[in-house]
């Protein structure tokens, strides 16, 4: 690996302390919300170090390096990340660097890119990452995944080989499955965000919707036919990507018996269709009856979606949603679930490092059955499965004792280089 690690300019460095001291204990930017809080500041100088990285294949890849206060050696280092979140400033960050171990939090070359955001080229800069904390001296490196980073470190860690423990924390089944629980399969025409299959349509009241705040309650007969539904969207919209990567491959290959000299139209014409890039947007994708109906699959989340203003039907037709406008190349490889590489189903077989799972009881976006398949997934002979009763998708005012947890059950700088425990499945509610 040929990473290339630089400091910022002191504008830059003086910059960005200051935007970190700014939100570390201070108020978070809207929708960040996996930045500290007031109460998550660890009330000790954590020293930090804006890093610059270079993948081997020319991406940069940018985070800020947390380490110990006082100097305090290190020797177990923790790397963070999500597909296109700027995990830099994550709440976990100072408090398991104040704990004792060197924290490098990074957004990787998509940070708020969802567009093309390749899952496969996402992992070249996790092992970048991986590999810049093993030339500064760890001994074991932890790969944590927060929300949509947990599927993201397991396929790094199957594909690439990098990390010496898996820790997900709110992690969902893949950001592709998700949407297969989320996307709306009353659309028609996905030219059309107004068309709608009366019948699937769970903002329909005939199928059980009321205006919210009221609680909605759908058929557990008709929640079959709509799951079925989901997947049948999904499909379609994988047909169209998959048609246009295969034209674009087409006239590529034709491409190479043209020449660019005598027959300059045709060229260019192959040309053209040999580098088109299809943009797809894809609407109405916050349509998930559990957000409504809180009778399936119950737990202790509250209505609505952490997505939604609050309302999940303002948000699914509004400028809300996920996966709004991507490249075809991009739905496959990260928001369809039929077609994306990055399903922890597939991946956590292969995880057979220490792997702890921290999930949210009051979560509404992850059910409490789907983190249990997480961790029983998981190929690893030591895996733990925490609850946290009551605890929202980004563990606000449980964030200490999740990471306690992960402390009191992981010995600082034991459990990955010595191997101190005897392996075991554990689950604390």
């Amino acid at each position: 690996m040929h990473g290339v690690s630089a400091n910022f300019t002191t504008y830059e460095l003086m910059y960005c302390a200051f935007m970190l001291d700014v939100h570390v204990g201070g108020a978070r930017p809207f929708g960040l919300n996996y930045w500290p809080m007031p109460e998550d500041d660890p009330g000790v100088e954590i020293p930090r170090e804006s890093i610059r990285l270079v993948s081997p294949d020319g991406a940069l890849v940018r985070g800020v390096l947390w380490t110990p206060p006082n100097g305090k050696k290190w020797k177990t280092a923790v790397i963070l990340s999500h597909p296109r979140g700027d995990f830099s400033v994550h709440y976990a960050a100072p408090l398991l660097a104040a704990a004792g171990y060197a924290v490098l939090g990074f957004g990787t070359r998509y940070m708020n890119n969802d567009t093309d955001c390749l899952h496969e080229a996402c992992t070249i800069d996790v092992e970048t990452v991986y590999n810049e904390m093993k030339r500064r001296g760890a001994e074991a490196v932890v790969l944590l995944g927060n929300s949509g980073g947990g599927s993201l470190m397991a396929l790094a860690h199957t594909e690439r080989g990098i990390g010496d423990g898996w820790v997900g924390m709110a992690a969902h089944p893949g950001e592709g499955v998700f949407m297969l629980q989320v996307i709306d399969p009353s659309v028609v025409d996905e030219s059309d965000p107004f068309s709608t299959v009366p019948e699937l349509d769970m903002y329909n009241p005939d199928n059980g919707w009321r205006p919210w705040p009221e609680p909605c309650v759908y058929d557990k007969e008709w929640l079959k036919r709509y799951r079925a539904a989901q997947v049948e969207r999904v499909a379609r919209i994988d047909a169209i990507a998959k048609a246009s990567i295969a034209e674009s491959i087409d006239a590529g290959s034709r491409l190479r018996g043209v020449d660019n000299q005598t027959q300059t139209v045709q060229w260019r014409e192959l040309r053209r269709r040999a580098v088109f890039t299809k943009y797809m947007v894809i609407y109405r994708t916050l349509a998930d009856p559990a957000y409504l109906d809180l009778s399936i699959d119950p737990d202790e989340r509250p209505m609505g979606s952490l997505f939604a203003f609050p309302d999940p039907f303002d948000a699914n037709y509004g400028r809300g949603g996920l996966g709004r406008s991507m490249t075809a190349r991009g739905w496959l490889s990260t928001w369809s679930g039929l077609s994306s590489h990055a399903k922890l189903a597939d991946t956590m077989p292969k995880v057979k490092v220490p792997t702890l799972l921290i999930h949210p009881t009051a979560d509404t976006e992850i059910r409490i059955w789907q983190a249990k398949e997480i961790v029983e997934a998981s190929g690893a002979t030591d895996r733990i499965y925490i609850e946290m009763t009551g605890a929202p998708h980004y563990l606000e005012g449980h964030r200490r004792e999740a990471l306690a947890h992960a402390e009191v059950i992981v010995p600082l700088d034991e459990w990955l280089p010595q191997q101190v425990f005897c392996p075991r499945t554990c689950i604390f509610v």
